[in-house]
């Protein structure tokens, strides 16, 4: 049996004082330097830098702030190994890929232009609605047959713009209910296959969101779901995903490559 390549690992670098998770914010640029280079050295394939949180209800910032916070952390990793930009905005994307980021992770499903003139991988995540609004009342006939919908048409919009590497994310977590969440989860395999048609890969991110802090009356709170991430990152990683984006990447690592050896002992 012919083993499959282990999945890669994102490690999240926020550069926010407003990221859902306090583990992971580094308002500070050295910090955000010191915790992107930790990553590498902890297995992380790609440092993905962002300087706006995405999280429910967060507030948007001005593009200049975004650019300050995250082009010197992206210069700097950018030598260390690769580097991700996680924006939504064209202005910031240009400036990150100059910086030396190779990825724009794009949480609008909306850069394919920027990615294709920059010449750059580009990661189409689907989200309904926006940050600020994305929670209030999510709703879909099925939610898997919609997001896959809405995949294929930015993967035929990649392939139109001659994006060589492409990534294709369910949004895990934006403008869906834990009930969508785990239906999404449970059919990463239909997700995966989609992406092959078009030679993109899948990436999933689930760490430490919402969705796994449980039933009411018994709240796991974000510090206390390293858990719960692992567990759904194992799931989406056994349904074909081939990346996760993650806050703990060493745990992960470590999961991802004994699921590996698992799969074809």
């Amino acid at each position: 049996m012919q083993q499959r390549p282990t999945p890669h690992v994102m490690g999240i670098v926020n550069v926010t004082p407003d990221s859902f998770f306090a583990g992971a914010r580094t308002e500070e640029i050295d910090d955000a330097i010191a915790r992107g280079s930790e990553l590498f050295d902890l297995g992380a394939a790609i440092v993905d830098v962002g300087g706006e949180s995405s999280r429910p209800g967060a507030t948007p910032v001005d593009e200049a702030i975004e650019i300050a916070r995250v082009i010197p952390v992206i210069q700097a990793l950018s030598s260390r190994g690769r580097v991700s930009v996680d924006t939504v905005k064209p202005g910031v994307a240009r400036a990150a890929v100059e910086a030396g980021a190779t990825l724009i992770n794009d949480v609008s499903g909306t850069l394919a232009p920027i990615a294709a003139e920059t010449r750059v991988a580009w990661v189409a995540m689907h989200a309904q609605g926006t940050p600020q609004t994305m929670q209030e009342n999510p709703a879909y006939g099925d939610v898997v047959a919609e997001v896959s919908s809405w995949l294929r048409t930015k993967a035929e919009e990649a392939h139109g713009l001659g994006i060589s590497e492409l990534w294709l994310d369910p949004g895990i977590g934006f403008g869906k209910t834990q009930d969508h969440n785990w239906s999404l989860l449970r059919h990463a395999d239909r997700l995966a296959a989609l992406c092959a048609e078009y030679g993109a890969k899948l990436l999933v991110g689930t760490s430490r969101k919402r969705f796994l802090e449980g039933t009411e009356g018994s709240e796991i709170e974000v510090d206390d779901r390293l858990a719960g991430s692992l567990a759904t990152a194992i799931v989406a990683m056994e349904g074909g995903a081939d990346m996760v984006r993650v806050h703990d990447v060493l745990a992960t690592v470590q999961a991802a490559r004994l699921m590996t050896e698992e799969m074809v002992a």
